[in-house]
């Protein structure tokens, strides 16, 4: 109870709120423009977290999370084209709602069930998050080596169809976060002879490039501007739905959010799935499934309770193991590592604030994304209107500010342009970026884990093989790998 006051404390101030209210805007903004999303406005704003407290800083992290998620149901339902792969499903029924002159009702059928989902995956991140970190810290070298490794399986998960040159992808980014200093002796290495090479590169050079810059390129080459006249008209009068109509979707949304939780906790997952999933099961439970793709809000309430309920969800193994489920995480995870925190079970121990306060900062973002998305509906609407050609140059400035004010060196702003262009030509050559995230990311941990538990057993792998938890591990490991080449067989099978 100490610790969850004193981290409410510290996020219940007019400078954290006032970034968090900043996040969760620009996360609506992201999550609604098609060529944007989630990942990228993440990146992006890694440049300005690093300037701020670790509080302020994680905290509009949160903000950028919930409104990022949240923001895709808006062009989904009004245009027919969801923001982010979270609200896929949401276009389903959401636009057939808005044909038949239904579009306020659609709306505010998904901003209050996305505002409930957010809520209760907040209430399981609460209750299960200090368990699980509490049993975790048994750990030792050899188990977060096992952790790490399993992790890293989600380079495999995140490859899509193509599973070799993911793992290329996932390679190249270890490789790239093997430049400079090694990790217990501090040994320079991959260097060749450049003292500025030593520090290594930049975590925002590689986050920010990979992400943000290469989507500007992306933007660059083909054009995605919105009209006026692309969007339906819609009004809204309360929350758009009846109470009748909310009791009637209880069930329902109760069912997608605890689906969108288990989702979300499964890493290399995420909303992207959570959203089809929870609109299945709502269709199949239905008493009326020839509905569903016509226009009914059940199919909103399914698709957009989950998708918020996977950021809480996925926030469980994030901050009791450091395991990152998606992209999103993954570039939090980098955030935190940013202010020097590591997530892990320790993490409730030594910064039991800081987790609190990431707690209070997600209540806060879900309140702030309900009231910014019903009042300001046709302000954001005039935002997506804005030209690729004045809205991606700004972009550019703020990646090359925040890559240079992480370290004062102009180094830095060289190589965030040169990993924009190694973004930009994996996806230009179908090598997914994730991947690449994956491996900079988790590769250190991985290997300073390892040198640390052959350290202290004295070269002998024995320790590997008698711990119990880290063959937990191990054979998650394997039955992760071997289900991804089962899938990646099939789908070869059937494109064959």
């Amino acid at each position: 109870m100490d610790m969850f006051l004193s981290g409410a404390a510290a996020v219940l101030n007019p400078e954290c709120i006032l970034y968090i209210f900043f996040g969760t805007v620009l996360g609506i903004i992201f999550g609604a423009a098609p060529g944007l999303n989630t990942a990228m406005a993440v990146a992006l704003c890694l440049p300005i977290t690093y300037t701020l407290s670790a509080v302020n800083g994680v905290s509009m992290i949160m903000g950028l999370f919930i409104g990022g998620v949240s923001g895709g149901l808006i062009t989904a339902i009004l245009i027919n084209i969801p923001g982010t792969a979270a609200s896929l499903a949401t276009t389903f029924d959401g636009h057939p709602m808005a044909e038949k002159g239904q579009a306020g009702k659609a709306l505010g059928v998904g901003i209050v069930f996305s505002f409930l989902g957010t809520i209760l995956s907040m209430f399981a991140l609460i209750f299960v998050a200090p368990l699980l970190a509490q049993f975790a810290l048994e750990f030792s070298s050899v188990e977060y080596f096992a952790i790490a490794v399993f992790s890293l399986t989600m380079m495999a998960t995140l490859s899509g169809d193509n599973l070799k040159r993911g793992l290329m992808s996932g390679l190249l980014g270890w490789v790239i976060a093997m430049v400079g200093t090694s990790p217990i002796d501090y040994s320079p290495r991959f260097t060749f002879g450049f003292l500025s090479m030593e520090a290594g590169f930049s975590m925002i050079s590689v986050l920010t490039g990979a992400f943000a810059v290469s989507e500007v390129m992306k933007s660059a080459l083909h054009r995605t501007d919105l009209k006026k006249d692309d969007f339906h008209d819609f009004k809204i009068k309360g929350f758009g739905f009846t109470m009748k109509e909310f009791v009637s979707q209880i069930g329902n949304g109760i069912r997608s959010a605890l689906i969108g939780i288990a989702i979300g906790i499964l890493p290399g997952i995420g909303a992207g799935t959570a959203n089809i999933v929870a609109y299945g099961a709502a269709k199949n439970s239905s008493k009326y499934p020839e509905k569903f793709g016509t226009g009914i809000i059940d199919g909103v309430v399914a698709s957009e309770t989950s998708n918020n309920a996977s950021v809480g969800g996925a926030l469980i193994p994030l901050l009791t193991l450091g395991i990152p489920g998606d992209v999103g995480t993954a570039l939090m995870l980098g955030g935190l590592m940013i202010h020097g925190i590591v997530p892990g079970p320790l993490l409730f121990v030594t910064n039991g604030e800081l987790v609190y306060s990431i707690f209070t900062a997600l209540f806060l973002a879900a309140i702030f994304m309900l009231v910014l998305e019903f009042g300001g509906m046709r302000i954001f609407i005039r935002i997506l209107g804005v030209k690729k050609y004045i809205l991606m140059p700004i972009v550019m400035i703020l990646c090359c500010v925040g890559a240079y004010g992480a370290n004062n060196r102009v180094f830095d702003i060289i190589w965030l342009g040169i990993f924009g262009i190694i973004g930009y030509l994996l996806s230009k050559a179908d090598f997914p970026v994730a991947p690449m995230i994956i491996g900079y990311v988790l590769g250190p941990m991985a290997e300073t884990n390892l040198r640390r538990a052959l350290m202290s057993s004295e070269g002998s792998l024995v320790p590997f093989f008698t711990s119990p938890i880290a063959l937990v591990f191990f054979a998650l490991t394997i039955v992760s790998i071997v289900m991804t080449i089962l899938r990646a067989r099939k789908g070869a099978k059937q494109t064959a």
